[in-house]
């Protein structure tokens, strides 16, 4: 909370239910504003009030006075509470930030209404967890307390009872897992989260997720957390709400979720869009005036990597600490690699040349930097983690990655069936194949569109097919075929 910012307070659960009572005498929020503007009722204010925002005493006390709430002022510590101080420190949503306006305002809605459970997915880097830290940002001043977990980066035990418990002791509970039971821990849990207001933000969840044969790559390891959030989801009603991450579909929480449309959204993030591209280099004080030649080089470099958001990050990184703001200069250094990429993507758009098997992309070690932040920290272990728990998938991937536009599946398959003959002398059915295929698409490495013909269409995002080609030219040389 800012230093010599007044003293704000909301409302409790018996505050609202008084003010929601009061408000049956009118036909609407905005009806009562406009009734009330002159006696200092403005509607935006009165809506934040009324949803749970912080707004200043004074504010209240006339909002109060107004509604004609039954002994307001005796009744003040059980109507409001004071707001508690903001989290500033989040670890990914920081001033650099834009975008995603829209999105924004969308879940920050859903999750303002009815709706208790928001998944995130996409593929590493693409901005998940800044976007869930972006709208807790937004939303932290509606709850009593925000709980945290990253499984990607948290050294704690993933179990759920280990987490659970950390999770009550935050909230002042600890004597509700004296048993160490997780049913107990479970239960208690769920009451608390139940009957007060509390933001949990869940980063990661594919560092738990384990292979079954009803879900595919998407149950737990450990079932007490898929009891959590079937549990989490079926109580009546609700104070709490959760924020998850995943680069990998929680088919179990999918399956969960789908018995309650009204309480659960998912959302598959793709890159910034080309006006959050142009907001993100100017933030960073490069040179993005309509007549600059430097504008036209970054919404290159920018479209070649889809509006990858931390790769346009590490980019921005490179051109400000090493070329001097200069995005001329670093076209001069990288322009070729650049060029080469979109050389071959507008072949085969003009369908002279769609399969480019010996393409020797550089996108994901286009820099120093790149291959490092980018790279060697994310696409190396998503690549890594594919290969350890579906070889099929990490086959099909490196096989797949010959096209450079996005084919229809029986493409995909196709290229399975030949070089699954080829490795391992096997036929596998077009059951077994599709289910390589669908655990990919789970994984969100494939992107999926509409070609002209209207048929469904997969490729894979240019960041993706750089490192693919890579690992294919390695497989091929490892199984000695071409």
């Amino acid at each position: 909370m800012a230093k010599n910012r007044s003293k704000l307070f909301r409302l409790t659960k018996i505050g609202l239910r008084l003010v929601k009572e009061a408000l049956k005498d009118y036909d609407s929020i905005n009806r009562f504003s406009d009734l009330n503007k002159k006696r200092g009722v403005h509607r935006g204010t009165f809506t934040k009030f009324h949803d749970g925002d912080g707004v200043e005493r004074e504010t209240i006390e006339t909002y109060c006075h107004i509604l004609e709430i039954p002994n307001w002022r005796e009744d003040w510590d059980n109507i409001c509470e004071l707001l508690p101080d903001r989290i500033e420190d989040w670890t990914a949503y920081d001033d650099r930030w834009v975008g995603r306006k829209q999105l924004i305002s969308d879940l920050t809605k859903k999750l303002r209404g009815s709706y208790r459970l928001l998944l995130l997915l996409g593929i590493t880097g693409i901005g998940k967890t800044a976007l869930s830290e972006c709208i807790a940002n937004d939303v932290q001043s509606r709850f009593a307390k925000v709980l945290r977990v990253n499984f990607d980066n948290d050294e704690k035990p993933r179990d759920f009872a280990s987490s659970a418990e950390r999770w009550l002791e935050e909230l002042g509970f600890s004597q509700l897992v004296e048993d160490k039971q997780p049913k107990a821990i479970l239960d208690g849990l769920i009451v608390h989260l139940q009957e007060n207001r509390v933001l949990v933000l869940i980063d990661s969840l594919e560092a738990i997720l384990i292979k079954n044969e009803e879900y595919g790559w998407g149950d737990f390891g450990d079932e007490w957390w898929g009891k959590f959030f079937a549990k989490f989801l079926a109580i009546e009603s609700c104070e709490s709400s959760l924020i998850v991450t995943s680069q990998d579909l929680p088919t179990k929480v999918e399956a969960l979720a789908s018995r309650y449309p009204n309480l659960y959204h998912r959302e598959i993030l793709g890159g910034l869009a080309d006006e959050d591209q142009i907001a993100l280099f100017e933030k960073a004080g490069l040179d993005v005036s309509e007549d600059s030649v430097s504008r036209d080089l970054l919404i290159r470099i920018a479209r070649v990597y889809h509006g990858h958001p931390l790769t346009l990050r590490v980019v921005i990184g490179d051109i400000v600490q090493s070329f001097g703001k200069s995005a001329v200069a670093f076209w001069e250094n990288v322009g070729g690699e650049i060029k080469e990429v979109e050389t071959a993507l507008a072949e085969a758009e003009a369908g002279a040349k769609l399969e480019g098997a010996d393409d020797d992309w550089k996108l994901h070690k286009l820099t120093r930097e790149i291959r490092l932040k980018v790279y060697k920290q994310r696409l190396e272990a998503v690549f890594w983690r594919l290969e350890t728990q579906n070889a099929d998938a990490y086959l099909l991937i490196c096989v797949v990655a010959k096209y450079r536009r996005p084919v229809q599946d029986s493409g995909w398959l196709r290229q399975l069936e030949v070089y699954v003959k080829r490795l391992r002398q096997e036929v596998y059915t077009k059951e077994q194949q599709q289910r390589v295929l669908d655990d990919l698409c789970d994984r969100f490495l494939v992107e999926k569109s509409l070609n002209h013909n209207s048929n469904r269409v997969l490729g894979l995002h240019n960041l993706i097919r750089s490192v693919a080609l890579e690992h294919r030219k390695d497989l091929l040389q490892k199984w000695e075929l071409d």
